[in-house]
């Protein structure tokens, strides 16, 4: 079978001549290793490659999709594309115009992740939950590591030539407690583009979530009700990323009448210290790249500058169809899949309170940190957070029950107050949407302060 650089090259003499309106190709080497663990006992652990690709055509507006595990017999893929972009065609075809790149990019990494020994991975894991299962009174633990090395080379039918390589490393343990009538957990991700340094020497941080899951079953729990929330920088990236950041994927609004109503660019959505930022072109993180899954140059976008909405998150596709210019957002988790529009790296930019300022005019309120999980529904959320500690006259008491949050996103941004200027960015969680997961993203944000936040409790 031939391999991606020669697969990619025949394809280029192909795809302009292929008869569509415009047609793309990637092609894909993978290897990733992965280790899991439930509770004490070792659940799997191995190797795994893949080589294959896809190519994408569209004709008279209609797309067709091939996906591919054999580098042989491109030209009838090429031909089958076409053929289904033709069966569903049916008005004239779009693009938003980007320049046809020639590039060779690439993550700065000092190690392939992948080629560290399994042996060393799964002694360091052995350590971690070793060191969960210290504890008394835990019913069950969880740990999955997994790694990914990837080459992969883009093009299409306007010239551009692109090979892509890029690492993840990610890390995600929990810990759950029982005393035979309550069940309590506690949570802990961690994830780098590579760098596989970043989930060595955490044994303290893990005793302590697995020491915290059993606290929680003696801690108390707070009364339901309105309060004055402060969200630490994880809970308040989660906030931003499932809440706000997919209501600006423009393929989400574009189909959507309601959201069309809501999401004006112009309308005023926050306080004027209140800006959120999407961007792929930040380095270093796990949601950065040069170039995205189309071609297009990734960017910066203000989704709201100083309280204001102001951008939106776009494929080609898409902004042609708005008016708007490609932002670089059309991303896909492996080549099975098409693009689609995916945030990045989503975060609220830090302002000048420190934390302490933040919390001491607060007479009766809620520091909530870290998270498990939620659900969003149009502009209603609802976010479990980790951990919960009351505040009482400025002062950070102790640990309760987690808490669950819930409002309209709209209100809940128009009712910060106080942005603090401790900016700190989540790698390790990954993000879905249209069937692929987890896709390699992060998020983040300073502490935020919320006034008239709804609190679930007894």
């Amino acid at each position: 079978m031939p391999n991606i650089e020669d697969a990619a090259q025949k394809l280029a003499s192909m795809l302009d001549a292929a008869g569509a309106d415009y047609a793309e190709a990637r092609l894909e080497e993978t290897a990733a290793s992965y280790i899991t663990y439930r509770g004490k006992q070792l659940e799997t652990i191995g190797k795994s490659s893949s080589v294959g690709g896809c190519i994408r055509a569209l004709m008279k507006g209609g797309w067709g999709f091939v996906s591919f595990n054999s580098l042989d017999g491109l030209d009838g893929k090429l031909k089958l594309a076409v053929e289904e972009a033709r069966l569903v065609g049916r008005t004239e075809s779009h693009l938003a115009e980007t320049a046809p790149v020639v590039e060779k990019t690439a993550q700065p990494i000092k190690e392939n992740p992948v080629e560290i020994p399994l042996a060393y991975k799964k002694e360091l894991l052995d350590e971690y939950n070793a060191a969960i299962w210290h504890t008394p009174k835990l019913q069950t633990s969880v740990i999955g590591y997994g790694d990914g090395h990837k080459r992969s080379i883009f093009l299409n039918s306007q010239g551009s030539f692109i090979h892509k390589e890029r690492c993840d490393v990610t890390l995600r343990m929990l810990a759950a407690a029982s005393d035979g009538s309550d069940i309590q957990q506690a949570n802990m991700s961690i994830g780098s583009p590579g760098n596989f340094s970043a989930v060595e020497k955490l044994n303290d941080e893990v005793r302590q979530m697995a020491d915290r899951a059993v606290e929680l079953l003696s801690a108390p729990q707070i009364d339901g009700g309105e309060y004055t929330v402060v969200l630490d920088p994880v809970l308040a990236g989660v906030f931003v990323h499932e809440a706000f950041g997919h209501l600006s994927e423009a393929d989400f609004i574009y189909e959507n009448d309601r959201m069309r109503e809501l999401m004006v660019l112009g309308k005023r959505f926050g306080p004027p210290e209140l800006s959120i930022v999407d961007g792929g072109a930040l380095p270093g993180l796990r949601g950065s790249f040069k170039y995205d899954d189309e071609g297009t140059p990734s960017s910066l976008t203000y989704l709201i500058k100083e309280g204001i909405l102001t951008g939106r998150l776009h494929s080609r596709e898409t902004a042609t169809k708005m008016g708007e210019k490609p932002s670089g957002n059309a991303r896909a988790i492996s080549y099975r899949f098409p693009p689609v529009v995916r945030m990045t790296n989503t975060y609220i930019e830090p302002r000048d309170t420190p934390f302490n300022a933040m919390i001491s005019d607060i007479k009766d309120g809620v520091y909530a940190r870290n998270w498990y999980g939620g659900t969003t529904s149009m502009e209603m959320f609802t976010f479990s957070a980790g951990e919960a500690y009351l505040i009482k006259n400025g002062k950070i008491g102790p640990l309760m029950r987690p808490v669950v949050l819930t409002g309209n996103v709209f209100q809940t941004l128009q009712n910060i107050d106080s942005i603090g200027n401790d900016l700190d960015m989540n790698q390790g969680g990954g993000c879905g949407k249209g069937g692929q997961s987890p896709l390699p993203v992060s998020n983040g944000s300073p502490h935020i302060r919320i006034q008239k936040c709804l609190i679930g409790g007894k």
